[in-house]
């Protein structure tokens, strides 16, 4: 019954045109594949049945379904109209304080000045306990030893972890016979439509109550959305499992580390391993989506991964038994079905206890739950003649997982949408861009580094205008290029309201294209507003002389919306900008970042060159060819700073400038040193030592420098510590 219901939802998703991808153990079995909730052939995979159904478990499996994230919500509904409000409820997640949020609530109780906690947040990176919170709060003009000052130490610290709030589960949902409501407390949803239980996914496993995880995926509103475009645009119809398998052009794609906007492999650790791990096989994939976590990385495996990767024979196996458990991967765990198995072939334990080893290993959340099993473990390998030393490093390996162990049947399905989604980059470029940029937000790249990453594989981008956008980014036909150019959508400018830009879009559509500024602001029923935004983002480019005129003429629109502007009597041909000077290309491609978020006229870095050649700066694309070890200065914008639990206080930072990207590794020294620059600047000069290795550059950073001051007004979003 239960394999049923969750292949309802998936019937009902694909009647509806919404991708959706089955994950887990559960997920990746033959009874899924035949069922269609999962596209991953389990001949592929080697499915551990205790994974997921024992006599000791005594429960249902667990099944994930990933949804299109702007269409999950119709797969909620259709629950709630089938079920029943009164039978159907969202699971409940207590939000606990961590330290900007505490930050902020202690803040206002004691009467803090609002810019004065405003800096001390943005100081902050830590999302728990922040042992330099009192030389934060000086840095941010706060006394540690005032009165004030004590107490908000004290209760900030006080505060962290205790709950603040009861949210909504990410897609938990509990379905039950009879009415909810004699189950526990049920309550209206802060969306219409909604309702909650009061308890969270912990309570839930404890009482044994199921659950129905109906999560959302932004990369599968993308691979929708792109093969729809490749569907029209190229006659070509794709689905997840008829996209042709073992391209090597695909593949020889990743192991140049070009992933750029395509799931799971575009973080900067898994940019970093693709050149190391060369992944030539979906298997490959599997690994690679595996390696880069913290239990792989916490418990020594990935080292010895690569070295027997180069040279197998480096790969020992004390018997054949636990040869055939690691042979796959060459002799070290990866997944937390070979801990499992691990355990029953070299320590004795039964099925049962190994899947309670598993749930020992998926408890992240308390440290030390794994060794409870540790005597059992390291008695059970002995009697069956395994040295202690071997013994110790197997338990090291799997105590790794407590931190976040990966099963191998997650890994299968997130390889999969891995390969789709780089197959789409690699053979429709353009497709995929327009796709990303429809389906933010998402992932780790803003739209800038989705446009010019799209740019660098010979995409033709063109800038949104009212007479050629429609309201989302589309494609066009490009005569001079074999592949189509993506023409940016309305949705693009900030500020901009969704029903104003279908109106644009609409009449467009009905009464043909657009003359002049009066009949675009008449016949959409635009105000002067709407009319400003347009002009700021330079989309009335088709309208107007330039931008700067477009601005001047908007000015004069009526302030209510479809009014005749107040030059109406005015000649439409008449020039009455003439006399304003044309915007510099420097203040144009500051005004698309304002607007837009991104260029296509240029690169804020390009106009400061001259002065940064000056410093002896040099540019993304020079570091491939200086040597290893090598002192470099250069600049850039941030685009993101990010520290994972495993890098012991290292904070990887990616720069970019005109020619490309640039990765950064901050030791915590050089972070402290340098702390208010690297945290609140997005405009760094920075000195350091270069690294390059196995085709892996980074620059070592020494110093930093903030010359924000040198794009005066520049505004860029970045994304940190995702």
């Amino acid at each position: 019954a239960y394999f049923l219901t969750v292949w309802d939802l998936v019937r009902f998703a694909r009647g509806r045109g919404i991708l959706c991808q089955g994950r887990g153990s559960a997920a990746n079995s033959v009874v899924c594949y035949c069922l269609g909730i999962t596209a991953v052939d389990p001949t592929l995979t080697d499915l551990l049945f205790e994974r997921f159904i024992s006599r000791e478990r005594g429960e249902a499996p667990d099944i994930d379904v990933d949804f299109e994230h702007q269409r999950r919500e119709e797969v909620l509904q259709y629950l709630y109209e089938k079920y029943g409000r009164d039978r159907a409820g969202l699971t409940a997640t207590v939000v606990t304080y961590r330290a900007k949020s505490a930050i902020r609530e202690i803040g206002k109780a004691l009467g803090v000045s609002p810019d004065l906690i405003d800096a001390l947040a943005k100081l902050t990176t830590s999302f728990h306990r922040n042992p330099d919170l009192e030389s934060r709060c000086r840095e941010a003009g706060l006394d540690p030893d005032s009165h004030v000052g004590k107490r908000f130490l004290w209760l900030t610290e006080t505060l962290l972890g205790f709950p603040r709030h009861l949210s909504q589960h990410v897609g938990g949902m509990v379905m039950t016979e009879g009415n909810l409501c004699e189950l526990c407390v049920t309550e209206n949803a802060a969306m219409p439509g909604r309702s909650v239980i009061q308890w969270d996914k912990d309570d839930l496993d404890e009482l044994g109550i199921l659950k129905v995880d109906v999560l959302a995926l932004g990369m599968l509103s993308a691979i929708r959305r792109c093969f729809a475009m490749v569907d029209e645009t190229h006659q070509r119809q794709l689905t997840l499992a008829t996209i042709p398998q073992d391209d090597q052009p695909t593949y020889d794609m990743i192991c140049r580390a070009d992933t750029i906007g395509v799931f799971q492999i575009e973080s900067r650790a898994q940019m970093s391993m693709l050149p190391r791990l060369k992944p030539r096989c979906y298997y490959d994939l599997v690994i690679e989506v595996a390696i880069v976590r913290p239990g792989p990385i916490q418990g020594n495996m990935v080292h010895p991964y690569l070295a027997a990767r180069r040279d197998p024979d480096t790969a020992v196996y004390p018997n054949t038994a636990i040869k055939e458990v690691l042979e796959k991967t060459l002799g070290v765990p990866l997944f937390q079905e070979q801990a499992m198995r691990l355990a029953e072939v070299a320590a004795g334990f039964t099925p049962g206890e190994a899947d309670q080893l598993r749930r020992a290993m998926a408890a992240w959340r308390r440290p030390g739950v794994i060794d409870r099993f540790r005597i059992k473990l390291l008695e059970g390998m002995r009697a069956n003649g395994l040295t202690g030393e071997f013994a110790e490093q197997v338990f090291r390996q799997i105590r790794g997982f407590g931190e976040y162990g990966f099963p191998e049947s997650h890994a299968a399905s997130f390889a999969l949408l891995v390969y789709a989604s780089c197959y789409l980059k690699c053979h429709y470029p353009a497709a995929f861009c327009a796709s990303l940029l429809n389906s933010q937000p998402m992932g780790f790249y803003a739209p800038s580094q989705l446009v010019e990453d799209a740019k660098r594989h010979g995409v033709r981008v063109c800038p949104p205008d009212v007479n050629r956008s429609d309201f989302e980014t589309t494609l066009e036909a490009d005569p001079n290029r074999q592949g189509p150019a993506l023409r940016l959508g309305l949705h693009m400018v900030k500020g901009l309201r969704t029903d104003t830009a279908m109106r644009v879009v609409a009449q467009r559509l009905r009464g043909g294209s657009y003359k002049h500024m009066d009949g675009l602001a008449r016949r959409a029923s635009l105000s002067s507003a709407d009319m400003a935004l347009l002009a700021d983002a330079d989309a009335l480019h088709s309208l107007a002389q330039d931008r700067r005129s477009a601005v001047w003429q908007s000015l004069a629109m009526d302030k209510e919306p479809g009014a005749m502007p107040l030059l109406a009597d005015l000649e439409p041909d008449l020039d009455v900008p003439e006399l304003l000077e044309r915007m510099p290309r420097s203040e144009e491609v500051l005004q698309d970042y304002a607007t837009l978020g991104l260029s296509l006229k240029g690169h804020p870095l390009g106009f400061l060159r001259p002065e940064l050649k000056r410093r002896r700066c040099r540019m993304a694309r020079d570091l491939a060819t200086l040597r290893d070890g090598q002192h470099v200065r250069v600049a850039g914008l941030v685009l993101m700073r990010q520290r994972p639990s495993t890098a012991k206080g290292i904070t990887f930072v990616t720069l970019e400038d005109e020619s490309g990207s640039m990765n950064l590794v901050l030791f915590a020294k050089v972070w402290e040193q340098f702390h208010k620059v690297a945290r609140i600047s997005n405009l760094w000069l920075v000195d350091g030592k270069l690294e390059n290795r196995e085709g892996v550059i980074h620059v070592i950073v020494g110093r930093l420098t903030d010359i924000s001051e040198m794009a005066d007004n520049l505004k860029t979003p970045t994304r940190d510590f995702r």
